[in-house]
């Protein structure tokens, strides 16, 4: 998408009727999140079936319609965080790191908090630093010990098919 291309920052740009959720995909706040995600691997030509998953990543998440580029559908696009020691980490155009394509793959994401609203920059400069904070920000809480983090953490990293359920204080 257009986040490698213009930007340096790649994204799994993920449709809307792919995806399966607790939530209507419309009644999603748009805004900037942060969370986990797994990339799994299909077997071309066998039912799309999902054959393995990878590691655990935290993920930087926007949710909205990119209104830099007044995008008019409503998009789900994680930026994978990837560590500095991990096999298919390759550096971006702007410094930021992602996992090497991974097109025609699935992807568990889990939407875990809120980072900020999703505003207008003018200029890829100044959307880019905003991204750059929103990683740095990523990197942070997905080091969280708090029981929504673990559990959420956890279920991006089982096989478990189900939502999660909201959780008790």
């Amino acid at each position: 998408g257009r986040g490698s291309s213009d930007l340096g920052i790649p994204t799994a740009n993920i449709s809307p009727d792919e995806i399966r959720c607790s939530l209507s995909f419309e009644n999603l706040p748009c805004g900037i999140y942060w969370g986990f995600a797994r990339i799994g691997e299909k077997l071309i030509g066998e039912d799309d079936k999902i054959t393995s998953f990878g590691a655990v990543h935290k993920a930087a998440i926007s949710i909205g319609y990119n209104p830099t580029y007044g995008n008019k559908d409503k998009t789900v696009e994680p930026h994978l965080i990837v560590p500095s020691d991990h096999p298919k980490r390759h550096t971006s155009s702007c410094g930021e790191t992602q996992l090497q394509d991974f097109y025609e793959q699935s992807i568990r994401l889990s939407v875990v908090g809120y980072l900020r609203p999703e505003l207008p920059f003018e200029g890829l400069d100044k959307l880019i630093l905003a991204i750059r904070n929103d990683i740095v920000d990523t990197e942070k809480m997905g080091e969280g010990t708090d029981e929504v983090t673990v559990c959420e953490k956890r279920w991006v990293d089982s096989s478990d098919d189900c939502v999660p359920q909201k959780h008790s204080s």
